[in-house]
């Protein structure tokens, strides 16, 4: 049912200044600070079934997940850099993972050693098939990388076990996890494999969720307010909004989407049409953020995005996962557009550009009234958490950040984001040159010679574009599907020339986001643009931005060359010396220049006051 499939990571490679930098600080730094972190905390021990009670590290219920993910990325990372290094490595923790399974299948190492009689005991909160999931997709990506079957073989084993476990049957369990993930891992291990049985299984997890009588309350007492939470407060075929926990939700509709995609199941399809566009249309930040309230991590209501929010990194990788399958489904342009707006923005905002820090919570607005609460809602990234879910994201997500520029059809090949690097479209090689995503100048050149429609993507944020073929204009071509397309017999040496005009943009939002009323942000082509204090002459909060000025393009001081932030005038709020918490005095207003940079790059220099969203003027 898929029109479109991603491509392998062997087929792709980024080269250009943006992204292609984070692919080689994730091999170098991101996943070595994450595999010694997992060894400090006893992450890595735990494998070894060696902890009893009294003794220091005892082994958490998510813990599995944590190095399940590391160990994905160092897979996934061999695939776009071999490291013979990380290879032996990688073979070393697979070993030790395989030797925690149980003879019967079952692999946890909280439950194998903490409370091995409670193996299956609150499913709505213990994570058992979370961290199971997480261990399928490390072994799915194992596989890929070395063509080793010995830890695909060790998740299968666990997985029949699972099977046994929670099914239809009347000595089943009709449960499912609090935390979805295992469902699309198991689309995965079915996609791997061809064992039917494993597509069987997540269809029974997903199509069982939220069913009457519910499992949570019937079986774990839990309350009727809190099912939202854990998306089972109605079946999914039912679901026509995003509700909960951002993560878990967007984890559900990734596996929905799925099986949609093996089935043929259109109403699944429908169903994640529908809350993909109540997400993207009412419920997600500028930056392509979500979950707006650290209370359970959640979606709240339509338009409620206050700039504190929680927008948190782990949510905002999973929609780029969701929406990459439905752009894979669909093919539409609206969703490479979105996909587009999460990479460069709140993706990326995540990790600092060394690859050894995090926020877990990206904030849109950072003041001097900022309340720094526990570990997560911090003013500055992170090394760890405690709760490390999107430290060890970002290993596996920034391999596949190439794959996320390309959709390979059997007859056509579709740039998405024209961001510079290469493709293998059978036996054609594809060349981009550009210096994406600060200029719209695109060069595209072909190597080899092959049959097949070439479509490349203008973005939706692109009000004018040219193009050419062979150095023939093309511009007047209707475009197909927000695409550029032709359909030839592609000869070496054969160039598309395409530019996007790139101008700023000033953007506001629908007057019922009360947290952006009468303020304005920047964006320049797919890049959201923030302003921090270090650059200019007050915090942000007392800046106020003169929509007539006429933007300058500069390098920015301590961010990566080729870093182009905005210069524009502005205006800078004075108030009196003598004032109280509230006053009646007149302001006063001083002319002022005012900097932005791109929002994914702040805080990469220390401590700042930032805000995304500006107080605007025509002059004071």
């Amino acid at each position: 049912m898929f029109k479109y499939r991603s491509p392998e990571l062997s087929e792709v490679r980024l080269q250009d200044g943006f992204l292609a930098p984070r692919q080689h600080s994730n091999g170098k730094v991101t996943i070595p600070s994450s595999v010694r972190q997992c060894k400090d905390t006893g992450r890595i021990d735990a494998f070894r079934l060696q902890w009893r009670p009294g003794m220091p590290k005892k082994p958490h219920i998510y813990w599995d997940s944590d190095f399940a993910k590391v160990l994905e990325g160092m897979a996934l990372q061999l695939m776009i850099e071999p490291n013979p290094e990380l290879a032996a490595e990688l073979d070393e923790y697979v070993d030790l993972v395989i030797s925690a399974q149980q003879p019967d299948g079952f692999l946890n190492t909280y439950f194998t050693q903490v409370e091995p009689d409670k193996r299956w005991d609150r499913l709505i909160t213990n994570h058992q098939l979370y961290c199971a999931g997480h261990l399928m997709e490390a072994a799915v990506a194992h596989f890929q990388a070395t063509g080793q079957r010995k830890f695909l073989d060790c998740m299968c084993r666990y997985a029949d076990y699972i099977a046994t476990v929670f099914g239809p049957e009347p000595n089943q369990k009709k449960g499912y996890c609090g935390h979805e993930e295992i469902e699309l891992a198991l689309c995965k291990l079915y996609d791997a494999t061809g064992e039917k049985r494993y597509l069987k299984l997540a269809e029974f997890f997903v199509n069982t969720r939220g069913q009457a009588p519910n499992y949570f309350q019937t079986e774990e007492g839990v309350a009727e307010d809190y099912l939202p939470v854990v998306q089972a407060h109605r079946p999914v075929r039912e679901q026509q909004t995003a509700e909960g926990h951002a993560v878990r939700a967007v984890y559900l509709y990734c596996a929905m989407a799925d099986l949609a995609a093996r089935t043929g199941d259109a109403v699944l399809l429908t169903r994640c049409e529908e809350i993909w566009k109540n997400i993207t249309e009412k419920r997600m930040y500028l930056t392509g953020g979500i979950g707006s309230t650290p209370i359970n991590e959640r979606f709240t209501c339509d338009y409620h995005l206050p700039h504190d929010g929680y927008a948190e990194s782990c949510a905002s990788i999973g929609l780029i996962f969701f929406t990459r399958r439905m752009l894979n489904l669909t093919g539409k342009a609206c969703y490479a557009d979105v996909l587009e707006q999460i990479l460069y923005n709140g993706a990326l905002s995540g990790i600092s550009l060394e690859g050894d820090r995090f926020f877990y919570v990206n904030r849109l607005e950072v003041g001097a009234d900022t309340w720094e609460r526990g570990a997560t809602y911090v003013r500055e990234r992170c090394p760890w958490f405690f709760c490390s879910c999107c430290p060890t994201s970002f290993c596996r997500f920034l391999p596949q950040m190439g794959t996320f520029c390309w959709s390979y059809a059997p007859q056509e090949l579709r740039l998405e984001i024209p961001a510079a690097g290469q493709a293998q479209f059978r036996n054609c090689q594809i060349k981009v040159q550009s210096q994406y995503p600060y200029d719209g100048k695109i060069r595209i050149t072909f190597h080899g010679q092959e049959q097949f429609t070439f479509s490349c993507r203008v973005p939706g944020w692109c009000k004018q574009a040219s193009v050419s073929l062979n150095g023939q204009d093309q511009s007047s071509q209707q475009l197909q599907n927000g695409c550029f397309s032709w359909s030839r017999l592609w000869q070496n040496g054969d160039v598309v020339e395409l530019t996007l005009d790139m101008p700023v943009e000033i953007v506001r939002a629908d007057l019922r986001v009360s947290s952006c009323q009468g303020k304005v942000a920047l964006q320049r082509g797919p890049l959201v643009y923030a302003v921090e204090g270090l650059d200019n002459a007050a915090d942000p909060g007392a800046l106020l931005l003169d929509l007539e000025t006429t933007w300058q393009f500069e390098p920015v001081q301590g961010l990566p060359e080729g870093t182009l932030g905005l210069r524009g005038k502005g205006w800078k709020e004075v108030l009196p010396n003598d004032r109280g918490l509230y006053f009646s005095a007149t302001p006063q207003y001083e002319e002022t220049s005012i900097l932005a940079v791109p929002y994914a790059l702040w805080q990469n220099r220390g401590d700042a006051r930032m805000s995304v969203w500006l107080r605007c003027t025509k002059g004071c």
